[in-house]
């Protein structure tokens, strides 16, 4: 009877050392796992809400200063893997410095297992070492670059944004020599979607990456719209400062292939807009083989009313420049007492040299007058050297030849 009264009493302190050493270990792997900071990310729905992790306590992440970041990485030890992993992004990437911002995009982005990518007017790095070399009044001329990418999704229909970051932004706050950025997005011509994104605080270099989808879009009607950034800085006590602004229209970008990497100058807000002079619609081709330019002046809106009568007769005149010197003109048929009129003409012009460098067009919108001179109502200039809208449609012109490429142009004073 005793033999078996000591080998329960043995199993049953068996079975409670058994129990604990399994809590035990259970409890260690909780606690080492609550340790381990999850790897969030940014996200941003239609109407722009914000969904921010919870524990997200250190501000620093977002936009913090380059110079603040250089002397903490100068006083951190190598070896120390915590604080490392303390500075990382929500995406669980380690945030750019100054020395770094010549490198290629991150890792995730430019990973094959999610996407192909293409990258579209990059800035080398030889540009960026001019422009930190440039004057003080040069680098006042300069508002710096905005990086984004495109995307559509054929699954979902949607259409998706990524505004990544800006670089080289001119400081609005004269005293702390700094800006508060952020960016508002439209969706053109419609105006229905408009997003923007927070606002970093301090920095002229803001790192956003954030994302924007706009669902129920076809792709089909990717080719007629044209996205608008305005780049602001907040102002807590007057109205924010408006920074520059970025035109990109869709027609000719094909997202069928995957995400398409973009970067595009920051240009001053069109003031000319508030003069009412009107838009044009005008697309152009380069064939290199005949070495011939295909005009096709489209359409025009939102024309000024000149005549008496409250109504003008626009016809379009374009002018073919070699050097500075005008070796073709042609002109549209005139359109009566309408303010939007649809002109759907074609002209080719023979190009008497290699290539686009010394050529540039004009188009000069008229209203027609039997009794008097022609008034011009408006003016677009498109060549290497024009600004704005007409210089990027004629570097894409010049960048895919034997493409048709359809841009909308705010017109200028004649």
């Amino acid at each position: 009877d005793e033999i078996p009264t000591v080998v329960g009493i043995f199993s049953a302190f068996g079975l409670v050392f058994c129990v604990s050493l399994f809590a035990w270990i259970c409890c260690q792997r909780k606690s080492s796992k609550s340790n381990k900071t999850p790897p969030y990310k940014f996200v941003h729905v239609l109407k722009g809400v914000d969904i921010y992790p919870e524990n997200l306590n250190s501000k620093k992440k977002f936009g913090a200063d380059d110079k603040s970041e250089a002397k903490n990485k100068s006083a951190m030890p190598k070896n120390s893997l915590h604080l490392d992993l303390e500075k990382r992004d929500l995406n669980g990437n380690f945030p750019k410095t100054t020395t770094k911002m010549q490198g290629s995009p991150d890792p995730e982005n430019s990973s094959p297992k999610h996407f192909a990518e293409r990258k579209k007017d990059s800035v080398s790095p030889d540009s960026l070492k001019s422009i930190t070399s440039l004057s003080s009044e040069d680098k006042q001329d300069k508002l710096g670059t905005l990086f984004f990418s495109l995307e559509y999704n054929f699954e979902k229909k949607a259409f998706v944004v990524n505004i990544k970051e800006a670089r080289g932004l001119p400081a609005m706050d004269e005293q702390s020599m700094t800006s508060d950025p952020y960016i508002k997005m439209t969706i053109l011509p419609e105006k229905k979607h408009k997003v923007k994104t927070r606002v970093l605080r301090k920095t002229l270099d803001p790192a956003f990456d954030e994302t924007f989808t706009f669902y129920g879009i076809p792709y089909s009607q990717i080719q007629d719209l044209t996205l608008h950034f305005m780049v602001l800085s907040f102002d807590r006590f007057s109205r924010d400062d408006v920074i520059g602004e970025v035109l990109i229209p869709l027609a000719g970008i094909e997202l069928s292939e995957g995400r398409l990497l973009m970067d595009r100058e920051i240009i001053k807000r069109n003031v000319r807009k508030s003069s009412g002079r009107g838009e044009l619609l005008v697309s152009l081709c380069y064939q290199s083989t005949t070495n011939t330019l295909t005009v096709v002046v489209l359409k025009a809106r939102h024309l000024p009313k000149s005549d008496v009568s409250g109504l003008s007769d626009p016809y379009v005149k374009v002018n073919l420049y070699h050097a500075k010197k005008r070796i073709s003109k042609k002109k549209t048929h005139v359109k009566k007492c309408t303010p939007n009129a649809v002109f759907n003409e074609l002209f080719v012009f023979d190009i008497p040299c290699e290539g686009l460098d010394d050529i540039s067009i004009e188009f000069l919108v008229l209203d027609s007058d039997r009794g008097s001179r022609n008034e011009v109502i408006g003016r677009l200039t498109l060549g290497s050297s024009a600004e704005g809208t007409g210089g990027e449609h004629w570097k894409e012109i010049c960048e895919y030849p034997r493409r048709q490429i359809a841009k909308w142009h705010m017109l200028c004073d004649g």
